[in-house]
């Protein structure tokens, strides 16, 4: 069993940057695809971006691409989302989440096995 837990959200302005973390326990996650996924209200989960369990590959939605990063230390089991250059239309629960068959950069939520608890941005325009 993964438990996942997510830190970093928060209320920042347009334009601005937050670094989010999602670190893992009950097992190490260094052969697991990981996901970032986001919610707004009244939308339904979207894939945000996606990270091989080595970490050389990554894949990100279009709306993010270019201005967020994902990446991984596996030595911390950790996982990390830098949101730079953000958008009120970025403002959502962000979950991240391990594929424990570690496919490459899915982006469909029901190809993950765990989830964290979320974390909350908010972007004020």
């Amino acid at each position: 069993q993964v438990q996942l837990v997510e830190s970093g959200g928060g209320l920042v302005q347009a334009g601005g940057s937050l670094r989010l973390s999602c670190v893992g326990s009950g097992r190490t996650l260094d052969r697991y695809g990981m996901g970032w996924f986001r919610q707004a209200p009244g939308k339904e989960r979207e894939f945000v971006a996606a990270i091989t369990w080595s970490g050389g590959s990554t894949g990100y939605a279009t709306s993010v691409k270019g201005r967020f990063t994902i990446s991984r230390d596996n030595a911390k089991n950790t996982v990390y989302l830098q949101m730079d250059s953000l958008k009120p239309e970025d403002t959502a629960v962000y979950y991240c989440a391990a594929d424990r068959n570690s496919r490459d950069l899915s982006q469909f939520s029901s190809e993950y096995d765990y989830w964290g608890q979320g974390t909350q941005v908010t972007v004020s325009s």
